[in-house]
């Protein structure tokens, strides 16, 4: 599974509009708003879990709070693959209209 960087979230201020960029329609666009609903729900994860604390059974401690935070950004990012909550259809929706009117 891939991770997010900035790069994908926000395009760069001299790029030309997608849709004048060769090769790139509609998956690149599914391929941005997808990565957008995952950086959502890892952080809406993030922050459901911030009150729960680590199992002293188990070792808890900080490596706990490191793979919990790897954990929830997997479990992120197969919620958004597997049809997500709906953000990233609207956030699809509103980038290829503002394409058109480009």
């Amino acid at each position: 599974m891939g991770s997010i960087d900035a790069a994908t979230l926000t395009p760069a201020a001299n790029a030309m509009p997608a849709a004048q960029q060769p090769g790139q329609g509609d998956e690149t666009v599914h391929t941005a708003a997808e990565n957008f609903e995952t950086f959502f729900l890892s952080q809406t994860f993030e922050s459901m879990f911030a009150d729960i604390g680590t199992d002293t059974l188990f070792g808890g401690g900080e490596g706990e709070k490191i793979y919990r935070s790897m954990l929830l950004q997997q479990y992120a990012e197969i919620t958004a693959k597997s049809g997500g909550v709906g953000i990233a259809d609207a956030v699809q929706r509103e980038m290829l209209t503002l394409q058109e009117k480009h």
